[in-house]
């Protein structure tokens, strides 16, 4: 009898453990830190040209630094964009980004290598997103910026960092030698669900409130929130190094959407709507038995 019984015991503590480890691994696959992607582009060009700001107006910006798209310049539209190529990973996100470029005394400072564009969700209810519209543009930030501006700024999460110095609100005046200055600023990612553009490129984009994570009624649809996360190799003495706008402060960006629409949905759905951390190819490494939302080309499989 006690050998039934202990047998039983056992069967039941073997059971019971499992049932753990399966429950353990349900609760590990359905908890969400994340719900973003990544687009990965690299240099594009340098050029005194702001297609949204100053449309078919060459020289007439300050040096911006351009990323993605390589057939980027002043007379760019957003239909010219998807007739070019791109240097981003993905190859069906012909998109324009850009910003003001870093100089060191007169020299340009170029990001090397694939920049880091994230995709994420701006708000609470990560499962709202939906892909930005075809011709969408905005402009993120300001040239005229103060620091108390850009410091108090909803997308301005982290400022400047270089090494073990970070909440920057204007470019350290040194840096640990062989380290980089990385920027971070996040767009925001309420539409107002008609204009593609506003006179300040601007105005058809808010940001949710910061309590509720909410999109505001004038704002109500929820589009992916881009952030950037810039790295220019420059260290050591700062004290030359500015933006080609002005101070630090005065960081911003533009973004030109010409992605390839099914690829762009495709990545919203599984990543952020899925709540996943995702690479450029729609993958999350700590999720793999979610798969991927593009193929090995990091395209749509046709």
């Amino acid at each position: 009898m006690s050998r039934k019984i202990s047998a039983l015991a056992l069967a039941a503590g073997l059971f019971a453990a499992t049932l753990a480890v399966a429950t353990q691994s349900a609760q590990a696959d359905d908890y969400v830190s994340h719900h973003e992607f990544q687009a990965n582009c690299s240099f594009a060009a340098d050029r005194p040209d702001d297609p949204i700001v100053f449309p078919g107006l060459p020289g007439a910006s300050h040096l911006h630094t351009f990323l993605g798209n390589n057939s980027i310049n002043a007379n760019s539209t957003n239909d010219s964009l998807r007739q070019g190529s791109t240097n981003c990973i993905t190859p069906d996100d012909k998109s324009a980004y850009w910003f003001p470029s870093v100089l060191n005394g007169d020299q340009v400072v170029r990001p090397t290598g694939n920049q880091v564009v994230y995709y994420k969700s701006g708000i609470l209810k990560y499962q709202d997103v939906v892909p930005f519209p075809p011709g969408m543009r905005f402009v993120v930030g300001s040239p005229t910026s103060t620091l108390e501006q850009f410091r108090d700024h909803p997308g301005a999460i982290e400022g400047f960092e270089c090494g073990d110095s970070a909440k920057n609100w204007d470019i350290p005046s040194w840096c640990a030698p062989g380290s980089q200055l990385n920027v971070r600023f996040q767009a925001p990612s309420c539409w107002n669900g008609r204009d593609l553009d506003s006179a300040d490129h601007k105005s058809h984009m808010a940001y949710p409130d910061r309590a509720t994570l909410v999109c505001p009624p004038s704002h109500p649809v929820a589009v992916p929130m881009i952030e950037f996360k810039m790295a220019f190799p420059v260290s050591g003495d700062m004290s030359r190094v500015r933006l080609s706008s002005g101070r630090g402060y005065t960081w911003h960006y533009d973004f030109m959407n010409a992605w390839d629409a099914p690829t762009q949905a495709a990545l919203v759905r599984h990543c952020i709507n899925g709540g996943l951390q995702c690479d450029p190819r729609g993958y999350d490494q700590y999720k793999p038995h979610r798969g991927a939302a593009l193929g090995p080309d990091y395209r749509l499989p046709r």
